[in-house]
């Protein structure tokens, strides 16, 4: 097995030899085919998740086939096809687990975070956390749907279901979005870095009614937003977007301090929410709801062993679309 492995906060990914792991009781072993690189990524090489157990191999948009199967699965097989995003374990006991709500479990694990992830050759996951993926698509083009995919749809989800749609950042979760809530048939309005006039080129692309800076009002009244940049500003900026009643969705595990603001911003029964993990349900409807609105990922394939690379291009805003890890074979 060969990883790239963080051993410390703020730091580098450093390749390393290590022995396959095996699987235990209710795991598998997958041969990784790909694994997407995502926001949440870097926020645990820059040390900014305090629940990091280093030392740790990122990535949670992995893409694979079954390679050994522990005790007590019964449900998947020697070579198929898998998935498996960021949350890896909930303990099905708590009482959040009990109300069916497993993406706020009180004892979780997350894939490539608290649990080694997929940023290597193969990776352990729980069986009841890996989705079966079929034999349609490219394993690269599938990766992003992991995670941008999966936060992306809850994100989309509580946003209710208002026509007219705000993004403000458009990378990986925002543009396979935008295709889904066009599928819908909503308008879709793009907020971008100001002066990224190749992002706003590429949501217009998707079908981006409007895209533009994000330092600029929009141009009609939203009945949503939602946030995918890890910037606290944007949520004054989307709040005087949205009209009466208008929900502000933040879709990060991560974002900067959210900035003071006028009561009246949030006046007449505006909303700010935030997303935090995904279900299993989450992942078993999006995953069957992605082939039938036609979402097609854009993806810059790196090999394994340029994962610092691909993190600082999604750190310096290089990417359109998504970055995705495909083993040096």
């Amino acid at each position: 097995m060969f990883a790239m492995v963080l051993h410390h906060a703020g730091g580098t990914l450093v390749g390393e030899e290590r022995p396959d792991p095996a699987p235990g009781p209710g795991q598998v072993l997958i041969q990784v085919t790909a694994c997407g690189v995502c926001r949440t990524d870097l926020h645990v090489v820059d040390g900014e998740l305090p629940q990091t157990r280093l030392p740790i191999v990122p990535g949670h948009e992995i893409v694979g086939r079954v390679a050994a199967l522990g005790a007590g699965v019964s449900h998947l097989r020697r070579g198929e096809r898998v998935g498996v995003g960021w949350l890896g374990h909930a303990c099905g006991t708590c009482p959040y687990c009990a109300a069916q709500e497993e993406n706020l479990c009180d004892a979780p694990d997350f894939t490539g975070c608290t649990r080694d992830g997929g940023f290597a050759t193969h990776a352990l996951a729980d069986a009841a956390f890996a989705y079966p993926l079929g034999e349609d698509g490219a394993d690269a083009a599938l990766a992003p749907l992991l995670c941008a995919g999966l936060i992306g749809w809850r994100t989309l989800k509580m946003a209710g279901d208002g026509r007219r749609i705000g993004l403000y950042g458009f990378g990986a979760a925002a543009h396979i979005i935008a295709q889904v809530a066009r599928w819908q048939g909503r308008e879709v309005y793009a907020f971008t870095r100001p002066g990224d006039t190749q992002a706003q080129a590429f949501a217009r692309s998707l079908g981006a009614t409007y895209a533009g800076p994000s330092d600029a009002p929009a141009p009609e009244p939203l009945d949503a937003a939602l946030i995918f940049a890890p910037a606290g500003e944007l949520v004054p900026q989307a709040l005087r977007a949205v009209k009466k009643g208008g929900r502000v969705v933040c879709g990060g595990i991560h974002m900067s301090d959210i900035p003071s603001f006028p009561y009246r911003w949030l006046w007449e029964e505006r909303k700010i929410l935030s997303v935090a993990n995904l279900t299993r349900a989450d992942a078993h409807e999006f995953l069957a709801l992605a082939p039938r609105a036609g979402v097609t990922t854009h993806v810059t394939p790196y090999p394994l062993t340029q994962a610092n690379a691909a993190l600082d291009d999604l750190r310096s805003g290089r990417l359109s679309g998504a970055a995705v890890l495909v083993p040096d074979v």
